[in-house]
């Protein structure tokens, strides 16, 4: 009996061993399953928005920073204000620049604010060098040498040249008798009340004029309407002329506008009626820009 109940004990002894060993072991299972599954939880539950390790894109155009002929977008900046800075239509900018939502630029966007072939121009002004293609017409001769012909030495380097670009030092004088058009603009006045406020160019980029509400407001000269509205702060109802590739003029706090964009407007002609939106009085506000910069307009008005 005494043996029996050894037997007993010892076998119940065992039996609790095996059943703790059993129970150790689906303890130690359960740990390294959670760690599988944290481990594996933060790639599959990462952060919405945030690439790891993805290159910051660049931003449009920034391969042309610094270069003549582009602009790089400042805080503050819309495509009008870009458009009057540098003497351009904001339409033309956009276009350019393949916008498809004009009031969508970002800060530090570099935008292309001159004609292609002006761009490439201003590039080639840089270096002395301007680059043509050849034509049929430059290659071939257009008399025999016999006859006297104005053009025949302006034709010589394109006859000797391979067939290609060809490639010349740009003469300083031709340039100048197209600048000197391009300069030759007779302004009038744009309303002939008193002066009540001078250029000043840090603090007043044009004239005053003063009047009375609903005075005619008259293009200074003839040109193309290439802003009329109110998108510009500080200039209320604005119209803005461009008349040739260097000038362009502004007509600011305007009570009524009489243009539409891309309207042929003459000398003399009314494009508004004076007033005093985005102004403490009832006032004209011109501004010459030459190359989109402001200038004296005494510079240019006729003298009164």
């Amino acid at each position: 009996m005494f043996v029996s109940r050894g037997l007993v004990v010892g076998l119940t002894v065992a039996l609790a061993g095996f059943a703790l060993t059993g129970c150790g072991t689906r303890l130690n299972k359960a740990p390294v399953e959670d760690r599988g599954t944290s481990s594996s939880t933060p790639s599959s539950s990462a952060q919405p928005g945030v690439v790891v390790g993805a290159p910051v894109k660049p931003l449009p155009g920034a391969e042309n920073a610094g270069k003549p002929g582009y602009y790089t977008v400042k805080p503050g900046d819309t495509l009008i204000r870009i458009g009057l800075e540098s003497g351009q239509s904001w339409k033309d900018i956009a276009r350019w620049n393949s916008l498809d939502n004009a009031n969508l630029i970002e800060v530090g966007q570099v935008l292309r604010v001159a004609p292609p072939v002006a761009a490439s121009q201003a590039v080639a002004s840089d270096s002395g060098v301007v680059t043509r293609p050849v034509t049929s017409s430059t290659v071939t001769p257009a008399a025999p040498a016999s006859t006297p012909a104005p053009a025949a030495s302006a034709a010589k380097p394109a006859t000797s040249a391979a067939s290609g670009p060809v490639v010349a030092v740009a003469p300083a004088t031709p340039a100048t008798p197209q600048a000197a058009a391009e300069d030759d603009v007779a302004f009038i006045w744009p309303a002939p009340g008193s002066l009540i406020a001078g250029f000043d160019e840090a603090r007043n980029k044009g004239y005053d004029i003063a009047g009375k509400a609903g005075d005619p407001v008259l293009a200074a000269a003839d040109g193309r309407v290439v802003y009329s509205g109110a998108g510009l702060r500080g200039y209320g109802n604005l119209v803005i002329l461009k008349h040739n590739n260097t000038f362009l003029t502004a007509y600011a706090h305007n009570q009524t506008l009489l243009v539409k964009e891309d309207q042929a407007v003459r000398k003399g002609q009314k494009i508004a009626e004076m007033g005093s939106t985005d102004a403490d009085r009832v006032k004209l506000h011109f501004e010459i820009r030459r190359q989109g910069k402001p200038v004296d307009p005494s510079r240019y008005l006729p003298p009164r």
